[in-house]
């Protein structure tokens, strides 16, 4: 049996890293199902904007960033 495998199969077929496997977990035991989408097309290769509008995507983006948080000791009082 002859069997060939098509270009996006490969793309598909592409490992992920193990920490790239951790950001999908999270993203889906937290919820975040659209996100997790998102995170797999872009690790095997695939532009996200290819299957999702570019108002979602960029709405996805702005709610998964992830701008660090500085510790309670080193913020800004009022006086």
């Amino acid at each position: 049996m002859n069997y060939q495998i098509s270009s996006s199969q490969k793309n598909f077929q592409k490992a992920i890293t193990p920490e790239q496997f951790e950001q999908v977990i999270e993203a889906i035991t937290d919820g975040r199902y659209s996100w997790a989408c998102v995170l797999i097309l872009r690790f095997v290769g695939y532009n996200p904007l290819h299957f999702i509008p570019q108002r979602t995507y960029s709405r996805l983006i702005k709610e998964n960033s992830h701008t660090p948080t500085l510790p309670v000791s080193t913020t800004r009082q009022n006086s």
